[in-house]
């Protein structure tokens, strides 16, 4: 009994403390273990803690580490971590294994993580994504990806499903855009009778006709641009199927034949050329065929050759303004008389050129910044686009387009086509798009600058169409006549004349 005592008393290395019980580990060390903070020593208790809730603590702080070092876990894992790191805190020369010491780590993460603030968590995100520099987020699927998968949760045998697939080959929020520059731009032209506020100025067989004339020009446009869109998707299915985007359209699913779409095609370019031809002129139907074919056969090939295909859509992008544009001006012109000479290459065609500029322009930031969140989607495939090819490049053309928006906004002003409310409204929009695109260029895309580019070119665009229409020059004057302000006739001038 004297020597197992004697060998007790001896010290015994704290690296060693494992030959002991905690009782006899307690009775060793008492002034250290009462000086320690641990689960249970916590200030709330620190006050209230009796030497044998101490002797306990320490008791399965020992037993706790030592089945952690063996490699099985308690019943209660947190208890069991915690005490793991209050005695490894405490003690620093008793050695856990690595398992342990990961388990902890993990653990009081976890903690952290849970009594962290909502907010202060939200900024610790944002800044690691930033710092990681992590891929931006893919842009929403288009409307025939959607309307792809409204059809083919639909019966086989439904019309529904074959009307929506059908749609889905227009691609209807393309088209719709289509459609909203070219009516926009027949609505700045500058005649008194077209989407005036005072028709008592023009004569109603006058208005009838624009009216008609706006009709023709709405269907012809919106057909002719389903048929460029369907000969798209059937030029590219397979390499559709490689893209997120792209995937869902009807041809990559088989929800419809390639001789359905052909038909489909050949049939809407018939019938929207058709209706140009009778409601409109033939320079207007001869623009929009020449969209039909270089979108199709010009833009659709050169995808898989040369990034110079980005300019190709772009002037796709430009005619649909001056094809609104020169309807307009055969309203005025004499039955037989005017060419496509004097339509388009005219003084008063300024205006139509300006505006198929601006939608020339306004492509590249717009696309340069969709292209970039899925340009490693595009590299897979095999297109030829500057995302991914040089991106220092895209950024450069992205900010370099979106600064000519100024002067073309400017001169759409100076031709006396809208009035000066259309400068600030303009101004205002086009500095959104050149701040986005600036910071686009100086992130190259990071940080969420591509995304942000992206939805304000979005929004930029229709802010100026709608804006011009607004901002008309003459549109108002009628209004203004009516309650009394604005310029009067100059009826009191003949009779100072006369006198």
């Amino acid at each position: 009994m004297s020597l197992l005592r004697s060998s007790l008393t001896r010290s015994v290395p704290l690296r060693d403390s494992t030959l002991l019980c905690s009782r006899c580990l307690s009775s060793r060390l008492p002034q250290r273990i009462s000086s320690r903070r641990t689960f249970l020593s916590s200030p709330p208790f620190k006050s209230d803690v009796a030497d044998d809730q101490a002797s306990t603590t320490i008791h399965k702080t020992y037993f706790s580490s030592n089945r952690t070092a063996e490699g099985s876990l308690s019943k209660d894992g947190a208890l069991s971590s915690i005490s793991s790191a209050n005695s490894t805190t405490s003690n620093p020369s008793i050695v856990l294994p690595a398992s342990s010491t990961n388990g902890t780590i993990s653990e009081s993460i976890a903690t952290k993580s849970s009594q962290e603030l909502p907010h202060r968590r939200r900024k610790r995100l944002k800044e690691e994504s930033s710092g990681n520099n992590l891929a931006e987020p893919v842009i929403p699927p288009d409307a025939s990806a959607q309307l792809s998968s409204i059809s083919s949760d639909l019966p086989a045998t439904s019309i529904r499903r074959k009307l929506a697939a059908f749609l889905a080959l227009t691609k209807p929020r393309l088209s719709f855009l289509i459609v909203l520059t070219t009516t926009s731009a027949y609505g700045m032209y500058p005649i008194s009778s077209l989407l005036t506020l005072d028709p008592s100025i023009a004569p109603l067989p006058t208005l009838s006709t624009s009216t008609l004339t706006f009709l023709y020009l709405t269907t012809g446009t919106f057909l002719s641009s389903c048929s460029a869109n369907t000969l798209n998707m059937l030029f590219e299915p397979k390499y559709d199927a490689q893209m997120s985007r792209t995937r869902n359209r009807p041809l990559v699913r088989g929800l419809l034949s390639s001789r359905a779409a052909i038909l489909f095609a050949i049939a809407t370019a018939a019938s929207g050329l058709s209706l140009l031809y009778i409601g409109t002129n033939p320079t207007v139907t001869a623009l929009s065929a020449s969209n039909i074919f270089l979108y199709a056969f010009v833009y659709t090939p050169l995808k898989r050759m040369h990034v110079i295909n980005t300019w190709v859509g772009a002037i796709v992008g430009g005619i649909p303004p001056l094809m609104g544009w020169v309807a307009a001006a055969g309203q005025t012109a004499t039955t037989g008389h005017d060419t496509w000479r004097d339509m388009l290459l005219s003084e008063d065609s300024i205006g139509g050129w300006i505006l198929g500029g601006m939608l020339f322009a306004w492509q590249f930031p717009h696309f340069n910044a969709l292209s970039h969140t899925i340009r490693d989607e595009y590299k897979r495939a095999g297109y030829k686009m500057l995302c991914w090819t040089n991106p220092a490049r895209n950024a450069r053309v992205a900010l370099r387009y979106s600064i000519l928006m100024f002067p073309l906004s400017i001169g759409l002003w100076w031709t006396g086509v809208v009035g000066h409310g259309f400068l600030v409204g303009s101004s205002v929009a086009n500095g959104w798009l050149v701040k986005e695109a600036y910071h686009f260029w100086k992130h190259q895309g990071a940080k969420g600058t591509a995304r942000g580019l992206f939805w304000a070119s979005i929004w930029q665009l229709p802010i100026l169409l709608v804006g011009g229409l607004l901002t008309k020059k003459g549109l108002w004057d009628g209004v203004w006549r009516k309650l009394g302000f604005g310029v009067e006739d100059d009826d009191d001038g003949y009779y100072e004349d006369d006198e």
